[in-house]
């Protein structure tokens, strides 16, 4: 990072369509919450100091978040509550205190149920944004089909932006774009500061759009351009159980392909899970219908599977272990499980 930065993560919104008794952005993506994937991609480019909004169940978010900070495994995250739905706008505005303390550095806005936003993407993103001496830099992506999104309109002559379209204000040579807006952007926190306050909701949902923050900003004679990304997964988000799970499938067949890579064997997918953060040695073979979980690592040479199941387990170099369920445990080297064990908190 070339320069200090902080981040507002927007987690208030209720996610009717998932029919779910819990908040829309702790629905998990390969047993892991939305939320967390944000957070660890905005770690993970550097920024320290986030703040979350919350509204919807916000008791549950915010416990969430505690247990986070009490484990102290990142800088401390704070939050602040959005009382009502009033848009993406109101839901900054709710965090101006928040952005006050962070005046002179950068602020990036995240969605807390787009999990694919990837750390380079922000970072490089960030780069562009301080070369450029940009007020707002937005994340795009190109889209075969960009139906749904705000379009990108750029100057053509300078190439930064001119304005952001939503699909239902859009005209016919508008709707022709398929450069859409991720909802992720820099800002500098100075520059939004002081537009924050003039964003209105003149619009037919009576809502405070952060779109309208870029638009100020162009009016007040600011740069704001947009970072394209090739990896158009960051902008996908859920907000059905259906959706959820086209999540989980993209996620799931990524982390398969690039533990293949790093020279783990799978040689038959079925049933395999394996989440975002478990760690394996080389030469080890995982067999169908075994889910890895957790902050699970697993050492070279070992064989795991068929239908295993592991949890915040290390293991360790040339284990076997056919048909076992493992959780909170460690498994030392060279050992072969008898199948069927059931080990939970313990050393093997």
């Amino acid at each position: 990072m070339p320069e200090e930065c902080c981040a507002v993560i927007l987690a208030a919104g209720e996610g009717k369509r998932m029919k779910s008794n819990r908040p829309k952005v702790l629905s998990p993506v390969l047993f892991k919450p939305m939320l967390q994937w944000v957070i660890d991609s905005a770690h993970g480019a550097g920024v320290s100091g986030i703040c979350v909004v919350t509204g919807y169940m916000h008791e549950e978010v915010e416990q969430y978040l505690a247990n986070l900070n009490a484990a102290g495994t990142c800088a401390a995250i704070s939050h602040v509550l959005q009382p009502e739905r009033k848009g993406t706008g109101h839901a900054v505005m709710m965090a101006e205190s928040f952005l006050r303390g962070h005046r002179g550095e950068n602020v990036l806005i995240l969605n807390g149920d787009a999990p694919f936003v990837a750390s380079n993407v922000i970072d490089e993103a960030l780069k562009d944004h301080v070369e450029n001496g940009n007020a707002a830099t937005v994340i795009s992506a190109v889209l075969d089909d960009p139906t749904g999104y705000g379009r990108i309109v750029r100057d053509p002559e300078t190439h930064l932006i001119s304005a952001i379209v939503e699909q239902k204000d859009a005209d016919f040579a508008t709707l022709a774009i398929c450069e859409i807006n991720s909802g992720a952007y820099w800002f500098r926190v100075d520059d939004l500061l002081d537009i924050l306050s003039r964003i209105q909701n003149n619009n037919s949902q009576g809502e405070y759009y952060l779109t309208d923050a870029v638009k100020l900003l162009i009016e007040c004679g600011k740069k704001a351009a947009a970072h394209t990304t090739s990896e158009a997964n960051a902008v996908l988000g859920a907000n059905d159980c259906l959706q959820l799970n086209a999540l989980n499938s993209i996620a799931r067949e990524e982390i398969l392909s690039r533990h293949m890579r790093n020279g783990i064997e799978i040689p038959c997918r079925d049933g395999v899970m394996i989440g975002p953060d478990v760690k394996i040695g080389s030469d080890t073979c995982i067999l169908p219908g075994t889910i890895l979980r957790g902050a699970t690592v697993i050492g070279c040479g070992c064989t795991v599977g068929p239908h295993s199941f592991l949890s915040d387990c290390r293991v360790g170099d040339g284990v076997q272990l056919n048909s076992v369920q493992c959780v909170n445990s460690i498994i030392k080297s060279n050992q072969a499980i008898a199948p069927f064990s059931v080990i939970n908190q313990n050393i093997v």
